[in-house]
């Protein structure tokens, strides 16, 4: 009995792994539950299908419950899309994923990393700060809301 209550609170680690075009459908749920406008399946899959595209997931089980994306091209990377199941948040799980790509984008040779970010996203920015991406530039009104619009920051890390 003390096993099973112990296990209810134990925090399994979620597995970090490539992604694939057999996760669309689960990038897309999890994208279009994180963002105002979601990806659908089939623009996933096209993604994952893209030889320029990496893709990183992580896993509970058999459910998703984070992934990152970037497209390399020559020595620089775009990172298009992370997400993180909202349960799962503030636990270092994007932290971790972060780390697990940058590397993967480094040893594929890209030298520069950049992506965009809300500007009144507060926890990306943290995450991307602590992970060594600076402001490079910003895009006024990028991000059209209901009742205001947002500011896109350009962020870079330098690799290796």
């Amino acid at each position: 009995m003390i096993g099973f209550i112990s296990s209810l609170f134990s925090r399994v680690e979620p597995a970090l792994t490539e992604a694939s075009a057999r996760d669309a459908g689960a990038i897309a749920a999890l994208h279009s539950a994180s963002f105002r406008r979601g990806w659908s399946e089939q623009e996933v899959e096209t993604l994952l299908l893209d030889r320029h595209v990496i893709a990183h997931r992580a896993v509970s089980g058999a459910k998703l419950t984070g992934f990152i994306i970037s497209r390399v091209v020559e020595d620089e990377a775009e990172i298009l899309s992370v997400a993180v199941f909202q349960r799962q948040r503030g636990r270092g799980l994007a932290r971790n994923l972060l780390g697990l790509h940058l590397r993967r984008l480094a040893g594929l040779g890209a030298r520069a990393v950049f992506l965009e970010v809300d500007e009144h996203n507060a926890p990306a920015i943290r995450l991307y700060q602590r992970a060594g991406f600076y402001e490079v530039s910003r895009r006024a009104n990028y991000y059209q809301g209901p009742d205001n619009a947002a500011a896109a920051l350009i962020l870079r890390r330098d690799l290796g």
